[in-house]
């Protein structure tokens, strides 16, 4: 080292700078760019100072350098030598090397041997072994293209055409060599490689002998993540590490690779490095020396000298550089003689770790029409600025064709040439252009310009044993198989060939990826004038092209054509006369012409034909005519009756009866049923002759129709829940198939229309499967989900597990499953039945479950069970289990009674039970639907289990499958017989089988399926923008490059795509069309251009926009828009979305073509013209409930749709359309909707188009009322409804079949009812009982009337406590009454439930054993109730007690606002009476849930007497309002007959009731219900936030955001300035608005406000937490950023920080964020800052670190109480009892006060009675007595 400082000083050796001498000022302004202390810019001057003094000492080698450098010029090949290190950039990777870009556009190669020493290691090991190892991983998996190596050369060889090649190493050994292990300094940047992974880290391999280099696992998780290649580092790979520490004089190194840390590291003075060991990638800080035209003089590390070339100036400054400048700089190269060192300054290698940036690869290739010169060289080149404006550089060599017809004046500054991107270096970032004309004319330049078929021609540079290598161009070589050398094949090719021979080829094939071109030299497929075949699409029937034959065997010939595309010839195709042996015909190599008779892209399927003369084929087609006809005449889908001509093994031969049975087809047995044991069963019973009514036709591929009877599949297709073909897909679908195929990897399931998916064996159900057997079989129905498809391949990836495929209702499902089994087997039996015969199949008939038997015993088994026989089961087995025999011992020959469990016509087998609890005579019981009962299992068949329920002994079926897919149970899951479950009736009534039908588990019961999230694929393709001339109105010819649904790109010429709209190609589009599908792939087509669209926004651009050169052309092929006159549909001035919207009117009809059905969203995105887009809202895209309830199968994408515009959305950047016309909503017109809430016994909340929402009743949900009338109702199902009513904005609906279908004449078994007239005295009518109060049992008739009941007429029983009618009479049971009197003038019905005016049974069942009402009970009641009543009326009058209050409340309720929830009906009756209980029990019943609007209420009860105030209700219900007007009438004429004094007790009254208003709104505990009330609260109290906070709430929650936001104003201004907090919480209130409702522009602009008049720090918190809650986590994270900054000094915001931070699980960042905390506060919070840190760790982040941290601080601070405090209660809640005790131990042990100690005793103390033992309790006194004592001996001492 001693020796090295002497050749090679470094500042700071010399003698020092005078004390007093003030440095030069002319480096003053060089301090503002220098990041490094005073020390370290004191070297830097004095270095510059004393330059002349340090020449002196530096040696001659260093001198002759330094007199080079004056010459800078770039790097050659010719400067290049072995043990040159250079920083490269990887451009390429193969298996077996790297293609390295190097500095002035030189490139050399990296072999796989010159890696690393691990590396290679590796290598030899595997191909010693001779198999591959795991952890060997290739090149390709361990480097990319764009990263940064350090190199050296190993070699340059010169090649025999005179080329040389560099050959470089990127061996640490090799590159660091002059590195000793003394050297290495802390803050070095080194290349190393993974030499092994161990468990703690990495061993890195840094090439310094005696040096072990270990990067820990936390110093590259950083890295890990951000290159996301794998979850570690590789064994060879390349790392750029810091070196962290260095220990033991450089034997043991610690490393880091966080990105960050590498990116700002920064090669200093203080790190010693040498020219000896200097290396590339290094930045430094570097300074001017001298400026040359060519580049610029450098000085760094205060004594070296650099070069920096034109190239690798930063091209931001060109060469604006002045002397004394100070950047930063990299290390480029180092020559090992001469020591010149190159740099460069270009911004991409200023970071190490970066990577320059990279040519896009459409630009590869190009030809630059204009290119201007920025600068020439004579020795070297020029540099020019293209098009785009990068920069790019030619060598002198390829500015002309020869270097003597060279002239430099055609390259002075500006001058414009035309050129062609050759190459592009990526360690200068610039593109290799060439000038040649050969060049730019050139047709193949790299791989990607050569298109299959193309004719080429090549020389011939070797000649292998797999065939011949042909130079296409320089950079193109391409390989002719030895088959496709000539048309025969040959045996000695070098016979034909020479090395050098110019050949003639045809592309085969070629991989621009894989670099790989397969040519032929047959000289038919050279010369061949036939298209092309190089895609299936291509392969049309009927085309004739020439292929080569690859395979003849026995059953025909396989021909390949172009990209691998084969097909197949069958053997009677291959010529007109039969061949029998094709394989002596025909040899491989074979060039033949061939026919395509059929194709199938999907499935790359392809059949041909050598036969290509026209007489056998016509003759052909003779033969097929009537199958032709055949086919086209049933399509898929079509329902027809079938005759059955003969039974195969697999199915039945059919004739079609619509065709007089002249067309035969075929039902596969599999296709029968959905059920695979009714398939056996149907198949056994039907008999030639049969016919089978409504079978679908499934195919007619093949010979013959094939059709299914599967209900499942049926109703899919009649439902259009079915994908036609395979563009119709999405993932996400639901599709109803059968199981085509099971194979050991998965079950190949088909769909009607003949698609195909696979379900891998992993999706095949939420089971674990070991065989796939177990689970599926063919033939079966299933229902699958689509996972996944593949485009290409035509492939689709299925999901049939249950969790996924089924809708979430369990119950329902099986159900439904249960339900089609015994309607299937019903058909059976008829089937059974007609037969008419006295067969076994008879008596079969006439066997229901749960019949009785006499029976004789025939025999008993060994295993228990029995045998019997008896007269009604002739030739039937009858058996019974040992478990159904009971108890009882039998003998043969007894007679027996038997219940009948099950009958199996297949095998003509009958289950009996002998057991007691079945045969056991029980009462019947009424059981109602759903009701839950016990249940035993007694039998148990394939499709279902018979059990018996506990209770009353009868038999009931339960599904065994809860849907198609539930196929598989283990043991442990099956039903075994005698077990007991739980089953939920489903139908109460035994049905024709003898059975109920129930299904298993409670009746209601959540299955959770997990929703996917679709992720929405933008539909847009990504197309280059290449800069083009073309202006509005140019006609163009291209052709079509690719065909979306909702447009067409269109390849203009090479590099140019323009893009034709679906509205741009037709001038009349037929509603339902696809315009875009009219065009094909590969088309020509003349267009015109109509406009321009942005690449990267995809916004339209004006013609006059700058950019609309670089734009997209927009494109027309509307025949009036390529003759007419060009009007610019896309030209418009202004880019201005609302000016285009607006040109559309409200009401106009607008064709626009389906995007794509938006399922999250819930609309259809439809594009009407290029830059129009809109959207149909689900509710309005058809009134038939059936496309309503699958949008997504009924719009296609692509399809034309006809539209009415209705508006513009929110965002103004979309048309709102409809598809049904614009909704007028008007009375009496039918309309569809969705149910958004179903509110108990009052009705349904209906979604209606246009955003309005209508309500219900439960009077109107069906013409016959129901027990529970909401029951088939659920949210989100879609209803048809007729409009009673809309007035007020209120919508009233029915659901009614009488009002939707008059035309139908169903019965209508509930009449309407509208008003009191419609009700007769003597008719008997059905309602719902509404409530029982003690004045009687109110009762609904219809909306809007009510009748009531007296007690005496419900039931003829005397009940004492009421509480029993509301057990037997709960609100919403359905009753009918008897209609006894009806009171026209005061509307009011007297009604009766008594048994012998309905002629139903008693509401109150016998067996309470009530006593009955006599006759003369009954007489004197009533008469005591009219007195009362009479009493009453004239009371009422002089009384103002509270029930006048209570009836003031409701009154004002009813003019609150209507809420969401407002079920819409309105009952307005009161109750009048003066029991306090009941008094007290309406109250109750009153209190409602907080912030429910009180209008949803139904007031109780009603009284006869309450007249007068209902002048003064504002009615809101029409149907009331019409009954209020009549009640007012006769009120009129009630005040003319009324005498003087009861005109004056009624003024009197009307006064009291107006106190009692008053009272009431003064009334403190009553809540507001309008804008008035919350004004008049505000000025009442104006500095309450709350009740500011409140009025916004509620203008929000009538979503007048604008009203709200005025609000917050006023409270702004109102509260006065001294109360800060609470006009902070308004602030807040404001802040959190904008956020929800505003955009980013108005939540910063209140934010700014509010910052200026509050505290900011405050409002800055305010913000970060609703940005947090409303997960913007960006946002906040930015903006906790600007508070750091800010408020550095807070400790609050430090804390907060972290806290979000790790809550988003960012530890690592939590741990930086601490370091800069301690940096940024003040020491005396250091303390506190840590532990609040590390209780945030524990919280939210990692136990582990958060000890740790408690710990540092502990042995820093070990008296501070207070932290050991935390720490104990933290472990304690979250550590194990081993460390809380050691926690304690050793807090015992410190020397702290006595008071002190005594706490922690006492915890002590305390956390071991809790938790511990009464020996470790003991423990604790023991060592607190020891501790007292040494106290006070040492206070006796």
């Amino acid at each position: 080292m001693a020796s090295m400082e002497e050749n090679f000083p470094r500042g700071g050796i010399q003698k020092k700078p005078t004390e007093g001498k003030t440095p030069n000022p002319k480096f003053e302004r060089d301090n503002l760019f220098d990041v490094q202390n005073e020390e370290k810019s004191q070297k830097r001057k004095r270095s510059q100072r004393e330059q002349g003094k340090q020449k002196k000492f530096k040696a001659d080698k260093i001198a002759t350098a330094k007199d080079s450098v004056v010459n800078i010029e770039p790097l050659t090949i010719e400067a290049l030598c072995e043990g040159m290190l250079l920083l490269g950039c990887i451009k390429e990777v193969s298996v077996y090397e790297l293609v390295i870009s190097l500095p002035n556009g030189l490139s050399g190669f990296v072999p796989v041997t010159q890696i690393s020493d691990a590396y290679s290691k590796m290598l030899s090991k595997q191909v010693a072994q001779g198999e591959l190892l795991e952890d060997l991983n290739s090149l390709v998996d361990l480097y990319s293209p764009g990263t940064l190596v350090r190199c050296i050369v190993t070699s340059v060889e010169k090649s025999a055409d005179g080329r040389r090649s560099i050959k470089l190493s990127i061996d640490p050994k090799k590159v660091n060599k002059g590195l000793n292990a003394s050297a290495l300094t802390s803050g070095m940047l080194l290349s190393g490689f993974v030499s092994s992974v161990e468990d703690h880290g990495y061993l890195i391999d840094i090439g310094v002998s005696g040096t072990h280099a270990f990067l820990p696992h936390q110093k590259a998780q950083n890295y890990i993540k951000a290159v996301k290649r794998g979850l570690d580092l590789k064994i060879g790979q390349n790392l750029n590490c810091v070196i962290v520490e260095v220990k033991n004089g450089g034997r043991v190194v610690r490393l880091s690779v966080d990105r960050s840390e590498v990116a700002a590291s920064l090669a200093t003075e203080r790190q010693n490095w040498t020219l000896s060991n200097l290396l590339p990638g290094l930045v430094v800080k570097a300074r001017v020396q001298k400026v040359a035209p060519l580049g610029l003089k450098l000085s760094f590390l205060s004594s070296f000298t650099g070069i920096v070339d034109f190239m690798h100036v930063d091209p931001e400054k060109s060469m604006n550089y002045s002397p004394d400048q100070v950047m930063k700089a990299c290390i480029l190269s180092i020559h090992p003689t001469s020591k010149v060192v190159r740099l460069t300054l270009r911004q991409a290698f200023l970071h190490p770790g970066g990577s320059p940036n990279q040519l896009s690869s459409d630009r590869m290739g190009a030809v630059v029409e204009e290119s201007t010169v920025k600068a020439f060289y004579k020795q070297f080149g020029a540099v020019f600025e293209l098009d785009d404006g990068t920069l790019a550089f030619a060598r002198l060599k390829h500015l002309s064709k020869t270097r003597k017809s060279f002239k430099p004046g055609a390259f002075k500054t500006g001058c414009k040439h035309k050129c062609r991107i050759v190459d592009y270096s990526l360690m200068d970032e610039m593109c290799i252009v060439s000038l040649k004309y050969q060049i730019i004319e050139a047709r193949f330049l790299q791989y990607q310009d050569i298109h299959t078929g193309d004719v080429v021609q090549g020389k011939v540079f070797a000649l292998k044993p797999i065939g011949m290598q042909v130079k296409v161009t320089d950079g193109i070589k391409g390989l002719v198989p030895s088959m496709h050398l000539a048309d025969v094949i040959l045996k000695q090719p070098e016979k034909k060939y020479n090395i050098g021979d110019e050949v003639r080829c045809r592309v085969l094939e070629c991989d621009p990826a894989g670099r790989k071109l397969i040519l032929t030299l047959k000289k038919s497929l050279v010369q061949s004038k036939l298209p092309v075949l190089s895609t299936y699409e291509d392969a049309k029937p009927g085309l004739i092209t020439h292929g080569f034959v690859v395979c003849a065997r026995e059953f025909g010939c396989i021909v390949k054509f172009y990209n691998d595309v084969k097909g197949l010839v069958p053997k009677n195709e291959l010529s007109s006369e039969p061949i029998s042996c094709p394989d002596k015909v025909f040899h491989e190599g074979q060039v033949v012409k061939v026919m395509v008779l059929k194709c199938e892209p999907q499935q790359e399927r392809l059949l041909l034909s050598f036969r290509l003369s026209s007489k056998p084929a016509l003759e052909d087609k003779k033969e097929c005519t009537p199958k032709k006809k055949q086919e086209v005449k049933y399509q898929i889908g079509e329902m027809v009756d079938v005759k059955i001509l003969k039974k195969k093994d697999n199915g039945l031969e059919v004739s079609i009866l619509e065709d007089e049975g002249n067309v035969i087809a075929s039902i596969p047995t599999v296709h029968l049923s959905d059920f695979v044991a009714t398939c056996k069963l149907l198949w056994h019973c039907l008999q030639e002759g049969d016919v089978l009514p409504r079978v679908m036709c499934l195919s007619d591929k093949g010979e013959h129709i094939i059709l299914s009877r599967k209900s499942a599949v049926i109703s899919a297709v009649q439902e259009e829940q079915v994908v036609r073909s395979f563009s119709e897909i999405q993932p996400g679908m639901l599709l109803t198939g059968y199981v085509r195929n099971v194979m050991p990897f998965g079950v190949f399931v088909e769909f009607p229309f003949g698609v195909t998916g696979l379900a891998p064996k992993v999706s095949m159900s939420d089971k674990f499967v070991t065989d796939t057997k177990d689970h599926f079989v063919v033939g079966q129905t299933v229902i699958a989900k689509v996972m996944s498809i593949d485009e290409e391949k035509q492939r689709v990836l299925l999901n049939l597990k249950v969790s996924e495929c089924s809708s979430g209702d369990s119950a329902a499902e099986s159900f439904a499953l249960l339900n089609q089994y015994f309607k299937e087997m019903k058909e059976i039996r008829n089937l059974l039945r007609r037969r008419g015969e006295p067969s076994m199949a008879r008596g079969l008939c006439e066997l229901v479950l749960g019949k009785e038997l006499q029976l004789v015993v025939q025999d008993v088994k060994e295993d228990g069970s029995a045998l019997f026989s008896g007269s009604c089961v002739t030739g039937l087995t009858v058996t019974a289990t040992r478990y159904h025999l009971g108890d009882k011992n039998i003998v043969p020959g007894e007679k027996t009674k038997a219940l009948v469990l099950h009958v199996d016509a297949l095998t003509s087998k009958v289950y009996v039970s002998l057991r007691e609890e079945l045969l056991k005579q029980r009462a019947k019981q009424r059981l109602t639907e759903n009701s839950q009962h016990s249940a035993i299992v007694q039998h148990i068949a394939e499709e279902f289990a018979i059990v018996s329920l506990l209770e009353t002994g009868q038999l009931a079926a339960i599904p065994i499958a809860s849907h198609f897919n539930d196929t598989f149970r283990f043991d442990s899951e099956k039903l075994k017989v005698g077990q007991t479950i739980s089953a939920t009736l489903k139908v109460a009534k035994v049905n024709d089988h003898g059975v109920l039908l129930a299904v298993q588990g409670p009746a209601k019961k959540n299955v959770f399926v997990r929703v996917r999230n679709e992720s929405e694929t933008a539909l847009e393709e990504m197309l280059a923008a290449v800069k083009h001339s073309l202006s509005l109105g140019d006609i163009v010819t291209g052709t079509v490059k690719s065909v979306k649904p909702t447009h067409v790109t269109v390849a203009i010429d090479d590099k140019l795509t323009g893009s034709i709209h679906a509205s741009r190609i037709l001038d009349e589009v037929p509603i339902g069309s696809f315009p875009t599908y009219t065009l094909k792939a590969g088309q020509k087509v003349t267009a015109r251009v109509i406009g321009g669209r942005d690449v990267n926004t995809h916004r339209y651009l004006p013609i006059t926009h700058p950019h609309f050169t670089q734009s997209i052309p927009e494109l027309s092929i509307r025949p009036s828009e390529i003759e007419g006159k060009v009007t610019a549909v896309l030209n418009l001035q202004e880019d201005n979305a609302l000016k285009k919207l607006g040109l559309y009117n409200v009401g106009q009809t607008v064709t626009c073509f389906v995007k794509k059905y938006n399922i999250l969203k819930n609309w259809l995105e439809v594009e009407v013209a290029p830059d129009i887009r809109g959207r149909v809202p689900h509710l309005l895209l058809s009134l038939n409930t059936k496309v309503l309830k699958h949008p997504e199968k009924s719009f296609k994408n692509g399809q034309a749709i006809s539209a009415t515009v209705t508006g513009t959305d929110v965002t103004k950047t979309n048309l709102c359309l409809s598809l049904t016309g614009i909704q007028s909503l008007e009375q009496d017109t039918i309309t569809v909707g969705m149910v958004t809430k179903v509110t108990p016994h009052i009705g349904l909340t209906i979604a209606l188009p246009g955003g309005k929402t209508g309500k219900v009743s439960i009077f109107h949900l069906n013409d016959t009322y129901m027990e529970n009338p909401l029951g088939d109702f659920k949210v989100g199902k879609i209803v048809r409804c007729y409009i009673l009513s809309n007035e007020n904005g209120k919508i009233q609906l029915s659901l009614r079949q009488s009002r939707l279908n008059p035309k139908s004449n169903s019965k209508v078994e509930d009449v309407e009812i509208t008003c009191i007239k419609d009700v007769k005295k003597g008719q008997l009518v059905r309602g719902y009982v509404k409530s029982i109060t003690p004045s009687g049992v109110f009762f609904g008739l219809s909306t809007s009337l009510l009748g009531r009941i007296l007690f005496q007429n419900v039931s003829p029983y005397f009940v004492q406590k009421h509480s029993l009618y509301e057990k037997y009479l709960p609100e919403g049971k359905l009753l009918t009454a008897k209609v006894l009197g009806v009171n026209g003038k005061e509307k009011h019905i007297e009604l009766s439930l008594l048994p012998e005016d309905t002629g139903m049974p008693s509401i109150l069942p016998e067996s309470l054993d009530l006593p009955r009402y006599d006759a003369e009970e009954e007489k004197r009641e009533a008469d005591d109730r009219e007195k009362r009543e009479e009493l009453k009326l004239k009371t009422k009058r002089r009384r103002g007690n509270s029930e006048s209050e209570q009836e003031a409340k409701p009154k004002k309720r009813k003019i609150c606002p209507a809420d969401e929830n407002d079920s819409g009906i309105e009952v307005y009756y009161r109750e009048e009476d003066d029991d306090p209980e009941e008094e007290a029990a309406k109250k109750k019943s009153k209190i409602r849930k907080p912030g429910e609007a009180p209008r949803l209420q139904v007031s109780i009860g009603f009284t006869w007497d309450e007249d007068v105030n209902a002048m003064d209700v504002p009615v809101l219900n029409q149907k009331e309002e019409s009954s209020e007007s009549e009640e007012e009438e006769d009120l009129q004429l009630k005040l003319k007959k009324q005498t003087k004094k009861e005109k004056e007790l009624e003024k009197q009254k009307k006064e009291k009731e107006l106190c009692k208003l008053e009272a009431a709104l003064m009334d403190p505990s009553r809540q507001p219900q309008s804008a008035d009330d919350f004004d008049r609260l505000v000025l009442s109290s104006p500095n309450s936030s709350i009740l500011w906070l409140q009025y916004m709430a509620f203008h929000l929650q009538a979503t007048e955001i604008e009203k709200a936001r005025a609000v917050a104003e006023r409270a702004l201004k109102t509260i006065c300035f001294r109360e800060e907090q609470e006009k902070l919480n308004v602030w807040v209130a404001l802040l959190n608005l904008e956020n929800m409702y505003g955009t980013e522009e108005t939540l910063m602009k209140v934010f700014e406000r509010a910052v200026q008049y509050n505290e900011p720090l405050k409002v800055f918190q305010h913000l970060c937490d609703i940005y947090a809650n409303s997960e913007k986590y960006k946002q906040a994270e930015e903006l906790y950023h600007t508070m750091l900054k800010r408020f550095r000094q807070e400790k609050s915001v430090w804390l907060k920080y972290a806290s979000f931070l790790l809550k988003q699980g960012q530890t690592e960042a939590t741990h930086r964020l601490l370091e800069r905390a301690l940096k940024a506060l003040p020491t005396k919070e250091h303390v506190d800052v840590i532990s609040r840190f590390a209780q945030l760790e524990f919280r939210f982040g990692d136990p582990e670190h958060a000890k740790a941290l408690f710990e540092s601080t502990l042995s820093s601070y070990p008296k501070r109480t207070d932290i050991w405090s935390i720490y104990m209660d933290i472990m304690i809640k979250h550590g194990s009892q081993k460390e809380v005790r050691d926690i304690f131990e050793r807090v015992i042990h410190l020397s702290l006060a006595p008071k002190k100690m005594k706490f922690f005793f006492k915890r002590y103390l305390d956390y071991e009675k809790k938790f511990g033992t009464t020996g470790s309790v003991l423990a604790v006194k023991r060592a607190a007595l020891e501790y007292v004592e040494t106290k006070s001996s040492l206070a006796d001492t």
